[in-house]
């Protein structure tokens, strides 16, 4: 992840009217135990990248409450240091505790977990007074790892700026969507890298982004915002912006220093055997430019005669989920379900569906094997369970679960799984993986073949038996 440096809003007075932050902890929300301490970590992102360890290997999916109201003073703000609110060591601990016990998904380690065990630990950890901050983080660090699940873990303060500040749009600010009193969204600046382009160009945290190149971005998702502002380095991109909630609204243009790399190559496969064609595409992650470079490729493909389309997600560890989810609507019709998400909060329980027609119909294969994990198995279970691809490989890793980032009120953090993904068909992804159609392929693959197997896959052989190859 890109490490971004925090620029808190300047602590001025607030002659706006002011409104309170909920007091309540939700999965996939982060406690604000100061207005000024905004920008909770990986705030407009779900990620599920696997590295070497588990440190590497969350899906977070985090949301940030809506911070009060700070308007800016004559200067426009500045970047003062904000100090966190007191707390004790012991009110630390406890609040880490809050947090497990809110959302923990009880399924997710390996070990017993009830409320009652829980309340337990409490009561054994707080029983004597912790005499210093280290010592609070190590207590912390201990009893999540009491849980058995790799992924809840603690996060110190460096590696808590790091994540809570990851830039996926190029000009080094990370959105958080937020709704407002009417049910619409905005979306909030909730993470600025200090003397990057964007803040160099005076967009400062709590602004809300209001258009990209003209374009009213209102009621638009984070995600593909940030698509929108991604483009080649040096290039600009006007914004515009309103400067907190009672601030003025601002024109800018902003100078691209980062670009997200293709994650996308392709290539026509001509057959001459039977004067068809192949276009086979290789995703290496899932990134702010994967879909919309990948539809490029799927209509530059469609466009020079491909047939049917191989999607190769081998060794692909995962990425930004919301853009596995994207990708995989490409493929699916109106209405079909492209993963359910489940866990103790209502928050958590969504069904993710299509909301518009497949982008290409053609029979499409997919290449899987034991490091195909995260976004990358709810692309291939959502192709798969809903019949339009064929899995051919190996078993998936089975990386499902969902793990959102909370802010601890001395700048350190946690992150705990709060949820999974299940596939359209019902299957629990986590730990099992998905199993393939197919093994492996004959030597010499047809477009007859490739319609029998995924046909094969959905148990209607039958209606194109007569067009069938054998294999």
């Amino acid at each position: 992840m890109l490490p971004l440096s925090y620029a808190p809003p300047h602590p001025r007075p607030n002659p706006c009217p002011s409104h309170k932050p909920k007091s309540q902890l939700l999965p996939c929300a982060l406690p604000f135990p100061d207005a000024l301490r905004a920008a909770a970590a990986a705030a407009a992102i779900s990620l599920s990248l696997l590295a070497g360890n588990a440190a590497g290997a969350a899906s977070t999916a985090a949301a940030v409450e809506q911070p009060p109201e700070i308007c800016r003073g004559d200067d426009g703000g500045g970047d003062a240091e904000v100090k966190a609110e007191a707390v004790t060591n012991e009110q630390l601990v406890e609040e880490a505790w809050e947090v497990v016990n809110e959302g923990f998904l009880p399924d997710a380690g390996n070990r017993p977990w009830s409320p009652e065990l829980w309340m337990q630990r409490k009561q054994d950890i707080l029983q004597g007074s912790i005499k210093s901050r280290s010592r609070a983080h190590d207590i912390i660090t201990k009893m999540l790892a009491s849980l058995g699940d790799p992924y809840t873990r603690f996060l110190s303060l460096s590696d808590f700026s790091k994540m809570s500040k990851y830039d996926m749009t190029g000009i080094g600010l990370n959105l958080r969507e937020i709704p407002d009193d009417n049910g619409s969204l905005r979306l909030m600046v909730l993470g600025l890298i200090l003397d990057g382009p964007a803040h160099a160009a005076g967009v400062r945290q709590g602004d809300e982004l209001l258009s990209v190149n003209g374009i009213d971005v209102r009621n638009k998702s984070a995600f593909d915002v940030s698509s929108m502002l991604q483009g080649p380095k040096d290039t600009f991109v006007t914004i515009k912006v309103k400067h907190n909630n009672c601030g003025p609204v601002e024109s800018m243009k902003v100078q691209r220093q980062m670009a997200a790399r293709t994650p996308i190559f392709y290539r026509l496969e001509k057959r001459d055997s039977d004067n068809s064609s192949v276009g086979y595409i290789h995703i290496k992650e899932f990134n702010a430019v994967a879909k919309k470079d990948l539809v490029s490729a799927l209509k530059r493909l469609q466009n020079s005669g491909a047939s049917y389309f191989v999607l190769d997600l081998r060794d692909n560890l995962g990425g930004l989920v919301q853009a596995g989810i994207e990708i995989a609507k490409l493929f699916l019709n109106k209405g079909d379900t492209v993963i359910y998400t489940t866990g103790r909060d209502r928050q958590v329980q969504n069904t993710i569906v299509a909301d518009s027609g497949p982008l290409i119909t053609s029979p499409v294969m997919v290449l899987v094997n034991n490091r195909t994990a995260s976004a990358s198995e709810i692309v291939a279970s959502a192709l798969h369970d809903n019949c339009k691809a064929v899995l051919v490989g190996e078993r998936t890793f089975g990386k499902g679960l969902i793990q959102s980032v909370f802010e601890l009120h001395d700048g350190s953090g946690i992150v705990v799984t709060v949820g999974k993904y299940v596939t359209p068909d019902h299957k629990d992804i986590n730990g099992d993986g998905i199993e393939p159609d197919y093994r492996r392929l004959p030597g010499a693959i047809h477009i007859h073949q490739i319609f029998f197997l995924l046909l094969s896959s959905c148990n209607v052989v039958d209606r194109l038996a007569e067009s069938t190859l054998p294999l």
